[in-house]
């Protein structure tokens, strides 16, 4: 099959010029109806029969996909035919390349497979210093999937295996240089034009509609002028905040949960000490370590004798400058804010005592303990604010469990009004009108989540006015909306538009006047450019568009340039028409040897993209590979998702 590919060179040229260059156009170098049966078959690969029900599954799955990842993107736009037909085709592609590695006998290994799993950076999270994995955390991870471990590793397995059969191309892919610089030459070619433009303003004051030809145009345009459909809504929330307002904490429970907690609130015990410090490395040699204890032994004596001159030979004699200065004082400290050795030995003391030589990493110190400051106990009173807090918080938790329960078996039970369930959990049913499909853009409440914006426009909710199902927008955080009043997108009056007609259709005829325009000055200019008026010569490029529409530019490139000057011409629809000269075909720019380079490797990898999709083709074919439902029609898909925006 390899060879195939490889061996129809002029065919591959041909699939480089539909794959390739379209990636070039819209990325840069860089980048490279609905059938009513549920059970009918869309597809069908090898066989295996793909449904409607598990077409209209997967799509609801890549649209809240893309809606986590994205947001505040208007989920209405996900759910186009195109869109649609995109992740029927998606399915295809994935079926086929299943079925193609079980005919190919393609396994991923228990090494392999390891080896995988080490490399998620997800689950490598989850594993603890001495490197095993927290088993528990795993669990819950793939449970959030929806998951057991075996079905997730059992998942992974198949998606290596899976991708064999299309690694083996893509990574023995390689363009010659000859290949790249011909691609390459012919995509960053550049060429000198000259434009001269029609626009539609310019003929605006020639265009004159009477109100028939008003009145027509709004009878045959009637999409463009109709209004967004909107809908009343009510909608409960039931939230930790909520359920924690309703929580009465009694005087009882308070105080018992003080007597429990009282020793948790505690300030620690803290002492202050003062102390001279003989430095001795760890690692010191044993006969510095001996001198510097024997100093050390010295000054204890010495403090011992006259406890009043500690701090005199602390500034004279310790070597740890932050204290010393301050006659050895280390101020307060509580238990752990110093190193063992030193901690232990100055809480055994008594206040005013001295202690032995202690040795610690640092060297030898001598200890005198200052002051003792007791931990101190916060009255009932004084806590009473937090506790309360506290109680309510953790009372609220377990309730709202409860609660939770309640509210998503009593919206969906009675599915024909929100009351009921508001007023068993004593909930507020909050309402709003004329909401769109597009969630608030602020970001807060029920009415910013794309979620539940999209559930409350679903045919249950509009039509048939039943509560949505219970959605969780944030932790402990649920809500359930029902459509009041729903208001289709419809025609409005012409009474009401009637200037927006006019306008549209003055518009239209100005542009095909502009167009008329611009075609009868291109056809003058070809045998006789001596009356031409054209805008000043630029450079223009696939890559250097100089500010120009890509239509502009995708025409001055598409030129024949066989013989110079060429003319060509390009409709721009609402925008008029362009006459455009080519003078010259300038070779494109060489950058640097380094750029050159990874241009050379970029193009690699698109001709590794064209080899696998010529080689997916063809497995398509082997397998039947068949989508049994027509593509939708883009451009009309266009026009109409235009009349519903105006």
């Amino acid at each position: 099959m390899f060879d195939f590919v490889r061996n129809n060179t002029k065919m591959m040229m041909g699939l480089l010029f539909l794959l390739i260059i379209p990636s070039f156009v819209m990325f840069g170098i860089d980048g490279y109806s609905r059938f009513k049966d549920q059970g009918a078959v869309v597809a069908q690969v090898d066989g295996n029969k793909i449904t409607q029900a598990e077409w209209d599954n997967a799509h609801k799955r890549e649209i809240e996909r893309i809606r986590v990842s994205m947001p505040n993107i208007d989920v209405k736009l996900l759910d186009s035919p195109e869109a649609r037909y995109a992740t029927l085709d998606r399915m295809v592609r994935e079926q086929v390349l299943v079925v193609a590695t079980q005919k190919l006998h393609l396994t991923a290994s228990d090494a392999r497979l390891a080896s995988e799993l080490q490399k998620n950076p997800t689950i490598a999270a989850l594993r603890a210093a001495d490197g095993k994995l927290d088993m528990e955390r795993y669990r819950s991870l793939v449970a959030s999937q929806g998951m057991t471990p075996d079905m997730f590793e059992a998942q992974v397995r198949n998606d290596l295996s899976t991708r064999q059969v299309m690694q083996g191309l893509q990574n023995s892919a390689l363009a010659s240089t000859a290949q790249t610089n011909a691609a390459l030459n012919a995509y960053f070619q550049r060429r000198d034009i000259q434009i001269q433009r029609f626009t539609p303003d310019e003929f605006l004051g020639k265009v004159q509609v009477s109100e028939d030809e008003v009145k027509t145009f709004y009878q045959n345009n009637g999409k463009r002028f109709q209004s967004a459909e909107s809908a009343d809504v009510e909608y409960l929330v039931l939230d930790l905040d909520a359920v924690r307002q309703a929580v009465t904490v009694n005087e009882a429970d308070l105080k018992t949960y003080y007597e429990q907690n009282v020793q948790k609130t505690a300030t620690q015990e803290e002492r202050r000490a003062s102390h001279i410090l003989i430095n001795a490395a760890k690692d010191a040699p044993a006969a510095d370590k001996e001198k510097a204890k024997a100093k050390a032994e010295t000054l204890l004596a010495a403090v011992r004798k006259k406890p009043s001159s500690f701090a005199e030979l602390a500034k004279q004699n310790s070597q740890d400058a932050g204290s010393a200065i301050k006659g050895g004082d280390l101020d307060f400290f509580p238990r752990g804010a110093m190193v063992k050795a030193f901690e232990d030995a100055a809480f055994a003391l008594k206040k005013s005592e001295i202690s032995d030589v202690v040795e610690s990493d640092f060297g030898y110190h001598v200890i005198m303990l200052t002051d003792i400051k007791a931990p101190k106990t916060k009255s009932f009173e004084e806590m009473r604010p937090q506790l309360e807090a506290d109680l309510k918080k953790q009372q609220a938790q377990r309730k709202y469990a409860e609660l939770a329960e309640n509210f998503t078996n009593g919206v969906y039970e009675q599915a024909d009004s929100l009351k009921p369930v508001a007023e068993r959990l004593k909930l507020t049913l909050q309402k709003a009108s004329q909401i769109s499909r597009t969630p608030l853009a602020n970001g807060k409440g029920p009415l910013s989540n794309a979620k539940f914006v999209q559930t409350l426009f679903s045919e249950d909710a509009t039509v048939k006015h039943r509560n949505t199902e219970a959605i969780e927008i944030a932790p402990n955080t649920l809500v359930s909306g029902r459509v009041v009043n729903y208001t289709p997108a419809a025609t409005r009056p012409l009474a009401e538009v009637k200037d927006q007609v006019r306008k549209q259709l003055e518009q239209e005829r100005a542009a095909a006047l502009a167009r008329e325009q611009g075609q009868a000055r291109l056809t003058t200019w070809r045998t006789n450019a001596e009356g031409a008026h054209l805008g000043n010569a630029i450079t223009v490029s696939r890559d250097q568009s100089q500010n120009l529409s890509p239509a502009v530019v995708d025409a001055a490139l598409r030129a024949n340039a066989t013989t110079l000057p060429a003319w060509t011409g390009v409709d721009l629809g609402e925008q008029g028409y362009a006459v455009i000269r080519v003078n010259k075909v300038l070779a494109r720019e060489l950058d640097n040897k380094e750029k050159e380079q990874q241009a050379q490797q970029q193009f690699t990898q698109l001709w590794a993209s064209a080899e696998a999709q010529a080689y997916l083709t063809q497995l398509k074919q082997q397998l039947k590979a068949e989508i049994l439902i027509p593509k939708p029609n883009r451009a009309a898909s266009k026009t109409q998702a235009t009349a519903e925006n105006s």
